[in-house]
């Protein structure tokens, strides 16, 4: 193949042979293991941006089997199944529903995000109410709840008592322990100053008080803010029992060998090399643990490149390379918020990863991407 570089110019790239990686044969055991998944558009709906979402169900359920079939818990609903960017919340309701249905056909784990999505500017008590009303549907369903940061709390509070405020509600209330969500500007830049500082530290005080005050209510924490020490900092001031999900996307291998469980976007495009490598943390083998994980980094570090929230677009490219879903398209029409230069770049890498099952189909989908953009 000749592939595009960032200078503009083609050069030729051949593929890997592919390589063939072990599902587990028991539960994994190490760490807790989430994969945020990503929905499958139909490609015949209108999926423009700013319509309501038009999700190919066959193949977003088939690839949550997918990943439950490689040991991995699925986190649903999270912003990786574009949350505030595409998938509104009937779409995202009926994700909740089917998908924690099919976890219970196929034993898998889930979890699934519960938010404020679905309303407008509202005040601190109609972001309760609206956590309330998604909290419901998400234990309903029979999924484990992932309160996630609300974009409208961020608009609304005016100090860390407000957050006290609407988490210690939802606390109070929620049936089984619940998986609180810190997610940094990087993310999506709505919601800096969550928690109510500015500085991350402080912010931190504020919440390591409040799960210490409702530790039987909560099962753990994810954070994605992409600073491995300070993550590190925060787990070690946890109350026993309580889990630091790593959400950290460009180091999760170090976090989770030091005791993060995993709460993660790019599982879903590397879920065979992350079940490979916590199998190996199973059986205390950690050459096998980083020799599954180290091609994977210069992986996650590129989809997740700024601007981080576009991230998406390469979890949807990956899963099509791999044969995972019929077409790259997504709801929103989001496949457009990443260059040729950058979608070339991430097939590389997948491909130096042993991520491309079917390396004569990835290149055949690479190649016809090509002349869709006018490269031959």
């Amino acid at each position: 193949m000749r592939l595009p570089g960032a200078d503009g110019t083609l050069r030729p790239y051949t593929l890997r042979e592919p390589r063939t990686w072990p599902r587990p044969s028991a539960p994994i055991a190490s760490r807790v293991a989430f994969a945020a998944a990503h929905v499958v558009a139909d490609p015949l709906g209108d999926n423009r941006p700013g319509a309501p979402a038009v999700v190919d169900w066959e193949h977003t359920l088939a690839f949550r089997r997918h990943l439950w079939s490689y040991g991995l818990g699925v986190a649903e609903a999270m912003d990786t199944a574009q949350r505030g960017m595409g998938l509104d919340w009937p779409a995202t309701r009926e994700l909740i529903r089917r998908s924690a249905a099919e976890a219970r056909d196929a034993g898998g784990r889930i979890a699934a995000g519960a938010g404020t999505d679905h309303v407008g500017q509202v005040d601190v008590e109609g972001v309760i109410a609206a956590y309330e009303e998604q909290l419901e549907v998400v234990e309903d369903a029979g999924a484990q709840v992932i309160l996630m940061a609300s974009r409208q709390l961020a608009a609304v509070a005016t100090g860390p008592d407000d957050y006290r405020k609407v988490y210690d509600r939802l606390l109070a209330q929620a049936s089984a322990p619940v998986i609180l969500h810190w997610l940094g500007p990087m993310f999506d830049p709505a919601l800096a100053g969550y928690w109510g500082a500015a500085d991350v530290s402080v912010a931190a005080d504020h919440v390591v008080a409040l799960i210490a005050d409702h530790a039987a209510a909560v099962d753990g924490i994810k954070v994605s803010l992409l600073d491995a020490a300070f993550e590190e900092t925060l787990r070690s001031r946890l109350p026993v029992g309580v889990r630091l999900y790593t959400g950290d996307d460009y180091n999760y291998p170090a976090l989770i060998r030091g005791s993060s469980d995993a709460l993660l976007g790019i599982f879903a495009a590397i879920a065979p090399a992350a079940s490979a490598a916590l199998q190996a943390l199973d059986r205390g083998d950690l050459a096998a643990y980083d020799e599954a994980f180290g091609p994977t980094v210069p992986l996650a570090r590129h989809v997740f490149g700024e601007p981080t929230y576009y991230y998406k677009t390469g979890i949807a490219f990956l899963a099509w390379l791999a044969g995972l879903q019929p077409g790259f398209v997504m709801v929103g029409g989001l496949q457009s918020a990443r260059s040729l230069p950058h979608l070339a770049r991430t097939f590389e890498l997948a491909d130096a990863a042993g991520l491309l099952p079917d390396p004569a189909l990835a290149a055949r989908r690479m190649t016809s991407l090509l002349a869709t953009y006018g490269v031959a």
